[in-house]
């Protein structure tokens, strides 16, 4: 029987897709979901209804302001997540977006992490 915490394998095939394209991507259960990480830190993570909150959704950073903006345009498709809401990362649910919108938005987050100076040692 499958695990109900884990997503779907549709869900988990669209955005291991994405995600695996992109240069430098490697994957890794954290926190029990299936997450993606760069050298300099996660950029994506596939949640399914975390803590039985009715979302089945990617988490992925934002830019600065970004967050805000998304949630206050179409707050059914983004939402603030738990943890790494506060630190701007934003919730998108995946049975509101089309694999190109999906694909911009794990793009840029890629980008954003990417582009993070490394921290001082």
């Amino acid at each position: 029987m499958k695990d109900p915490k884990l997503p779907s394998d549709e869900n988990l095939a669209r955005v291991r897709r994405i995600c695996l394209a992109l240069p430098g991507t490697t994957e890794k259960l954290s926190h029990g979901a299936p997450t993606f990480f760069l050298k300099k830190g996660v950029y994506a993570m596939l949640v399914h209804n975390h803590h039985n909150d009715g979302h089945i959704a990617v988490w992925i950073p934002a830019a600065p302001g970004e967050q805000e903006m998304l949630v206050a345009t179409n707050a059914k498709k983004y939402y603030r997540p738990p943890y790494v809401g506060v630190k701007g990362w934003v919730g998108v649910e995946l049975d509101q977006v089309d694999d190109e919108e999906l694909g911009f938005h794990i793009h840029e987050a890629h980008r954003l992490i990417s582009s993070k100076k490394p921290k001082r040692k």
